[in-house]
C-alpha cells in the first residue's frame, strides 16, 4: 500500500526532528513536538532539536513579486508521454527539464504541464484538461530522485557516513548538492536549471538582522533563525569543510563557502521531503530526498493533490476535482504562518491559513503565575510546582503551549500545568506523591476553545494573565495591525517582508485576544 506523506514538519530551529510524524492531526505534532522538548530540556536541560532549513515559496493568494519566487516540479502515471511547456514561458529550461525527465522515466500526465503562466508564483503545475480525484499526476523512479543514495559520490558518502553525522542529518544530501552543482557533467543539471536563484531567497534568515527583529518580534522567528545560523556555521565548520577540503577532486574552491552552504541548506528546507516512517516507529527519521517536479509544486492549505511514497517509485495524486486551466497545488504541511515564513519565506494571508496558532511560552506561564505570589514560601512552593511538572515532562524552558484557531493543541500539557500551578497546596502534596496520577479530570476542565469559559475560576485568570505578558512581547499591537490591513493604500506600499511579517503577527493577535475574551 502507498504511503501518503505530507511535506516535512517542523519547530523552531534546524536540523533533525525526530518525533515529527508525516501526516497527523496539528494536536499530534504538537504534542510530540513538545514531548521532544521536554525530553531534552527537563532531562538535560540542553538546546532544543534543531530542524530544517529554508526555502523561498510561493502560496495562494500571495502578492509575492515574481522574482522571489521558486522553481519546483512534480510528475503522473498512465502517461506514455511528457507533457510540454504552457505557452507563454521561456522554453529552454522547461523543455530541457522535460527531456530530462524522458530519459530518467519520470512520466507526466498529458493533463498537466510544468508553467509559469497561471501560476501563484514561479514555476507551479497546472491542468491542462480537467482533472478527478485519484487520478495520478506523475510519477518519479526511485532512481530519479536526487539524494545521498543516488548523487554521484554515493559510495563515498556511505563510506564516510560515520564522519558525516550531524545534528541535523542533512550533510549527507548537503554534500551530495555542492559536489553535483559544480560537476561540469552532472546529469542532474537539467532539474538544477528548474531551481530558484539562490542568491534571491527570502526567508528570514537571509534578511538584515535589525529588519528581522523588528519586524517579527514576539512572533519566535527571530529566536529561530538565530539558533538556525549558529547550528549551519557550526556544522559546516566542523564537518562539511573539513570533508571538502579533504576531497579537492570532488569540491572546488567555489563551492567552500559558508554563504552558499546557508543557501542550500534553506533550498533543502524548502523544497525537499522526506519520506515518513510509520505510525509508532522511533528510529531516526528518513533522510531527506529532492524530488524533481514534486518540488515544483506551490502550496496551499485546502491543497488538490498529495505525494505518495512506493517501494519503487513516488506518485503525485490529485485529492480534489481539478478544473482545466487551474494550478495544481500541494501542501507542505499544517504549518502556521510562523513556519511557513521561517521555513519558506511566505504566508496565508488572514484568514486563509486555518492551521494557524500562536503560541505562549512555558515559562510566561510561570512568570505569570509568580506574579500572582506575595510571600517567599508561596514563591518557593510554586518553584516546586514547576519542578514536579518538569519532572513529568508536562513544561520546559524552551517549550511553548500551542494555541490554534479552533483547538489548544496542547491541551494536555496546557491543563496539568495550569491544575498544577492553581490547586491549593494540600491538593499538590497529595497529587505529588501520587507522582501525578489518581487524580480524575473533570469534563469542566477539558480544556478546549469552547470549554474555556467554563474553566475554573482560578485557571482562567492564570490564562488570561498568560496571554497578557505574551501579546506584551510585541512591538505593536493588534488595534494598529488591523489599521494597516484594512487600509489597502496602505498596505500595498508595504515592503514584501513587511506585508508578509504583519500576517505573521496579525494572525498570532487574533488568536490571544480570542483567548483574552474567553477568559473574561
Amino acid at each position: 500500500m502507498a504511503t501518503r506523506a505530507k511535506r516535512r514538519r517542523v519547530s523552531r530551529g534546524w536540523g533533525r526532528e525526530p518525533t515529527f510524524p508525516h501526516r497527523a492531526s496539528p494536536a499530534v505534532l504538537a504534542r510530540t513536538r513538545l514531548r521532544a522538548l521536554r525530553r531534552v530540556l527537563c532531562r538535560l536541560s540542553a538546546a532544543p532539536p534543531p530542524t530544517p532549513a529554508l526555502p523561498s515559496a510561493r502560496v495562494a493568494g500571495s502578492s509575492a513579486p515574481s522574482e522571489l519566487s521558486l522553481a519546483g516540479p512534480r510528475h503522473c502515471a498512465c502517461l506514455s508521454q511528457v507533457a510540454g511547456p504552457a505557452g507563454g514561458d521561456d522554453p529552454a529550461p522547461v523543455a530541457g527539464f522535460l527531456s530530462w525527465c524522458r530519459r530518467v522515466g519520470l512520466e507526466l500526465s498529458p493533463k498537466v504541464a510544468v508553467s509559469r503562466q497561471g501560476t501563484v508564483a514561479g514555476y507551479g503545475m497546472v491542468a491542462r484538461e480537467s482533472v478527478q480525484p485519484g487520478e495520478l499526476l506523475f510519477v518519479v523512479p526511485r532512481a530519479a530522485v536526487l539524494s545521498q543514495h543516488t548523487c554521484s559520490i554515493s559510495g563515498l558518502l556511505e563510506r564516510e557516513r560515520g564522519a558525516l553525522q550531524s545534528q541535523s542529518g542533512w550533510v549527507p544530501l548537503l554534500l551530495a548538492l555542492l559536489h553535483e552543482l559544480q560537476a561540469p557533467a552532472s546529469p542532474w543539471s537539467p532539474y538544477f536549471a528548474l531551481w530558484p536563484e539562490l542568491g534571491r531567497l527570502e526567508h528570514p534568515m537571509f534578511w538584515p538582522e535589525e529588519e528581522r527583529r523588528r519586524l517579527l518580534q514576539g512572533t519566535g522567528v527571530p529566536e529561530a533563525v538565530e539558533k538556525d545560523l549558529a547550528n549551519i556555521r557550526s556544522e559546516y565548520y566542523s564537518i562539511v569543510l573539513p570533508f571538502m577540503e579533504a576531497h579537492p577532486d570532488l569540491f572546488s574552491p567555489r563551492v567552500r563557502s559558508l554563504e552558499l552552504y546557508h543557501q542550500l541548506v534553506a533550498l533543502v528546507m524548502a523544497y525537499s521531503f522526506q519520506e515518513p516512517l510509520e505510525e509508532e516507529d522511533e528510529k531516526e527519521p528518513n533522510s531527506p530526498l529532492m524530488v524533481p517536479a514534486a518540488d515544483i509544486l506551490n502550496h496551499l492549505a485546502n491543497h488538490n493533490a498529495n505525494l505518495e511514497y512506493s517501494p519503487n517509485c513516488l506518485r503525485m495524486v490529485a485529492t480534489q476535482s481539478i478544473p482545466k486551466g487551474h494550478e495544481i497545488f500541494n501542501t507542505y504541511g499544517q504549518m502556521a504562518n510562523w513556519q511557513l515564513i521561517h521555513m519558506y519565506g511566505f504566508v496565508e494571508p488572514y484568514p486563509d491559513n486555518k492551521d494557524d496558532t500562536a503560541d505562549i511560552q512555558m515559562v510566561t506561564v510561570r512568570e505569570a503565575a509568580l506574579q500572582g505570589t506575595k510571600i517567599e514560601a508561596e514563591r518557593l512552593l510554586l518553584y516546586e510546582r514547576w519542578d514536579f511538572l518538569c519532572k513529568l515532562e508536562m513544561v520546559g524552558e524552551e517549550g511553548a503551549f500551542v494555541i490554534g484557531r479552533e483547538e489548544v493543541l496542547t491541551e494536555e500539557e496546557l491543563t496539568t500545568t495550569l491544575k498544577v500551578l492553581c490547586m491549593p497546596a494540600e491538593e499538590f502534596r497529595e497529587f505529588k506523591d501520587q507522582d501525578g496520577w489518581g487524580d480524575d479530570k473533570r469534563e469542566e476542565d477539558s480544556l478546549t476553545i469552547t470549554n474555556i469559559p467554563k474553566l475554573r475560576a482560578s485557571w482562567r485568570q492564570l490564562l488570561r494573565n498568560s496571554v497578557l505578558l505574551t501579546l506584551q512581547s510585541y512591538a505593536t499591537d493588534l488595534k494598529s495591525e488591523e489599521d494597516l490591513i484594512s487600509n489597502k493604500e496602505v498596505y500595498a506600499k508595504l515592503s514584501w517582508r513587511e506585508q508578509q511579517a504583519l500576517q505573521v503577527r496579525y494572525g498570532q493577535k487574533m488568536i490571544l485576544h480570542q483567548l483574552l475574551e474567553l477568559t473574561s
